[in-house]
């Protein structure tokens, strides 16, 4: 029985970041991130979702949500959300499916929190409220400006300043989601109706992306907000400046260069040694630091190299490693050949965008500052 289904209105055509809904932060696409939130609350029974789009069905399905192909009429610009929602739930109900709750999740919010979306499903689920959204208590002073330009306050008194502890909150919608029953939204064909209930939502985490500006705020908290996940590899592979080091270097006056590495990235590759998981650095600098780096922590090395894919490929081949199962950890464009080999690209938390857009995880420390260590430890975890 299908009781309660979550769907994610998600169309390809995002002019203000193109790709948005594929965009990624904390290394997963945004559509898979509202899929994975879905899932989560444990009381969502299909997530499925809407969108005319072949990157986003791909990245949905992978992420485990059946896909509903978008017809052009409701895939423009000017084609409403609740559109997307109603021919989804005709496709469903097309299949026999025909579910008494209705969850709508915008992949544009990157921090969907299961929690607080499973509390609106169930208030909806047990009859306690019709309808129910996402919003964020505000003790904001609103103002707009009137026919004449100037300003005037809405919903408190200008000449009224009570403390923040003496107010009552307003309520900022998030657009995070919105919970419903099924047969009422079919009747009102808008997401409020009957008796509507409100669910709160941390603040810190209530981001909307609709430019550029949001979509890197997000990347940037993800690794402070997401819970890490342990990485299933079996081995790692890691490039040297920017990885081992914070990819600036002391030159002395004889042209002698000199770098400084973390003594907590070298216990996290002894204990990755320990564990019998095989670790090889791979760069293209030419510097014999890198190498007396690796001997130090007798760990293999290859250096000076300008292909690494190709380099990174023999060595797996040469040692039975199977790219699937290995984490290549990288910061820089020249990583990205390499990462697209390797079943765990991960980057570094002060990686390149073009990195951080390419990895399956962004770690939450820098090259330099314990990003090896941080990702020994969740390889360790996994295992």
């Amino acid at each position: 029985m299908v009781e309660t289904v979550a769907v994610i209105p998600a169309r390809g055509g995002s002019k203000g970041v193109p790709g948005k809904n594929v965009a990624r932060v904390g290394g997963i696409p945004l559509v898979a991130r509202a899929v994975r939130a879905a899932r989560a609350t444990g009381v969502i029974d299909l997530v499925v979702v809407s969108t005319d789009d072949d990157a986003i069905a791909s990245a949905a399905r992978a992420a485990g949500a059946r896909v509903v192909d978008r017809p052009a009429d409701l895939s423009g610009d000017t084609a409403s959300s609740e559109s997307a929602l109603l021919h989804a739930l005709d496709v469903l109900a097309a299949d026999g499916i025909a579910p008494r709750v209705t969850a709508f999740l915008q992949a544009t919010s990157p921090f969907l929190p299961a929690g607080p979306l499973a509390e609106a499903v169930t208030a909806v689920r047990d009859g306690r409220a019709d309808s129910v959204f996402s919003a964020r208590e505000s003790y904001e002073f609103v103002w707009q400006r009137d026919a004449d330009g100037a300003a005037a306050a809405i919903g408190h008194d200008a000449a009224h300043r009570p403390r923040r502890q003496d107010r009552e909150p307003h309520f900022v919608e998030t657009g995070a989601f919105y919970v419903f029953a099924t047969a009422g939204f079919r009747r009102a064909r808008h997401r409020f109706f009957g008796r509507t209930e409100i669910v709160t939502v941390p603040e810190a985490t209530a981001i909307e992306i609709d430019d550029p500006a949001q979509l890197r705020t997000a990347q940037a908290l993800a690794p402070l907000v997401d819970t890490p996940e342990a990485v299933a590899a079996t081995a790692l592979v890691t490039d040297f400046d920017g990885v081992h080091t914070d990819d600036s270097a002391w030159v002395d006056a004889a042209g002698t260069e000199h770098v400084r590495v973390s003594r907590s990235d070298g216990m996290g590759v002894a204990l990755l040694r320990r564990a019998g998981v095989p670790v090889l650095i791979l760069s293209t600098e030419q510097n014999p630091v890198v190498r007396a780096r690796a001997e130090k922590l007798r760990v293999e090395v290859s250096h000076g190299v300008e292909d690494k894919a190709s380099v990174l490929r023999r060595w797996a081949q040469d040692r039975d490693v199977d790219l699937t199962e290995t984490a290549y950890l990288g910061n820089d464009v020249n990583d990205l050949a390499a990462m697209a080999l390797v079943g765990w690209p991960v980057a570094v938390a002060d990686a390149h965008p073009a990195v951080m857009a390419a990895a399956r995880i962004v770690l939450g420390r820098c090259g330099g500052d314990g990003a090896v260590r941080e990702l020994a430890d969740r390889i360790l975890a996994a295992r």
